[in-house]
């Protein structure tokens, strides 16, 4: 895979972690990057330049690497891409449009909303496994192109989880019951302290899969935002930090040697991780035009030149109208799943005209009135008005 490709992709998580809200959350970096990789080509500048830099890859070659990158993860045991492009049956389509989007990833709208959202939300099941049964954005007849992006991620553990409820008696979950998962096993070195990272001091525990992907947790006693920030470079390293087999062999029993891990015994005649931590289940429908400078749409959401935005798809004025991601993750006793659909809504917008000067007139306090015969000017009604009479 693409080293370049990667390292985009978690630049651009990475940046989209720190601006999220309190509470549960999750994102998909790699759910929009593939589709500002592709408009990126499209695009017309400066929407081109900006795209290219949120995508962290060059314009020219953009499309066919995000191409490539959904292939290449389509390929995995765990882990399944699929990306496409509808577009409006009456839309002209540039010379170029072949040259940015493979005809094996181009479909048809008819401008029927009802068919038109059938074909879309079969879609995002179909390639999500039935986890996203409908597209984010919203179907509408003046939808003119549609981007999409869907990933779905089903693992089991290598070793699962026993699961309990517990309640906890201090820190900030105490006093509620809560579905746990624990278990016990062998390799120390899954555990692993980073003394340097973005966070501080920070653990991170690998969660290994059966096949060919792993769940990496993070705990650290920094902000989230930071924490998130270290986590992600740690995923980038995993080689590095210092693993639970030096760990194992620090402090005394009950004392913390690193966020979240303290010594413990064991009868079994070899040391071993004992990993607790609740089960989970989020999903998070996310508004990417809130944080369009972060996706590099910040030109592209606005009214285009006389150019347009995307000539790489059609002379006609496109402008992007809408861009969302829905996406859930699942941390349970015998595995994870995650999924998510990533869609961008390319509409039509009318050819720019000349303004002329005006003037805006509002009568915002008290004034007068009066009615008059056009031609001999005589007066009939005359009044004024200090307040407004009809409540809204």
């Amino acid at each position: 895979m693409d080293g370049d490709v990667v390292g985009a992709v978690a630049k651009l998580t990475g940046r989209w972690v720190r601006e999220l809200p309190a509470g549960n959350s999750v994102v998909s970096g790699l759910g929009v990057w593939p589709l500002l990789a592709l408009l990126a080509t499209a695009a017309d500048e400066p929407g081109r330049s900006e795209l290219a830099e949120a995508a962290g890859v060059d314009a020219g070659s953009a499309a066919a690497r995000a191409v490539e990158l959904v292939e290449t993860i389509d390929r995995s045991a765990d882990l399944h891409a699929a990306m496409a492009i509808w577009v409006h049956e009456q839309l002209k389509l540039s010379e170029s449009f072949d040259d940015v989007v493979p005809a094996a990833l181009a479909g048809t709208l008819t401008g029927d909303s009802t068919a038109d959202k059938a074909k879309l939300d079969a879609w995002a099941a179909e390639h999500t496994d039935g986890l996203i049964r409908k597209m984010p954005i919203e179907v509408t007849p003046d939808l003119a192109v549609v981007l999409a992006s869907a990933l779905s991620l089903k693992t089991t553990w290598t070793k699962p989880f026993k699961e309990q409820v517990k309640r906890l008696y201090d820190g900030p979950w105490a006093g509620g019951l809560w579905h746990w998962l624990e278990r016990t096993d062998r390799d120390l070195d899954s555990v692993r302290r980073y003394a340097d990272s973005p966070a501080g001091p920070l653990t991170v525990i690998t969660v290994e899969g059966d096949a060919d992907v792993d769940i990496l947790l993070g705990i650290g006693d920094a902000q989230r935002t930071d924490v998130l920030a270290g986590l992600l470079a740690a995923s980038a390293k995993p080689a590095d930090g210092q693993p639970g087999s030096a760990l194992v062999e620090q402090g005394e029993p009950g004392q913390e040697v690193a966020p979240g891990v303290k010594i413990g015994l064991t009868t079994t005649s070899v040391p071993e991780v004992k990993l607790s931590l609740p089960s989970f289940n989020v999903e998070v429908e996310h508004d990417l035009l809130a944080l369009r400078e972060i996706f590099g749409l910040t030109t592209v959401t606005g009214p285009p030149a006389d150019n347009g935005h995307f000539s790489g798809i059609s002379p006609e004025q496109l402008v992007v109208g809408s861009a969302k991601q829905t996406v859930l993750a699942r941390f349970f006793a015998t595995g994870f799943e995650a999924a998510a659909v990533t869609a961008m809504g390319l509409m039509r917008t009318s050819m720019p005209t000349h303004q002329a000067r005006r003037l805006d007139v509002e009568l915002a306090r008290p004034f007068a009135f009066t009615a008059v015969l056009r031609e001999s000017r005589l007066p009939i009604v005359t009044g004024w008005i200090e307040q407004p009479t009809e409540p809204g």
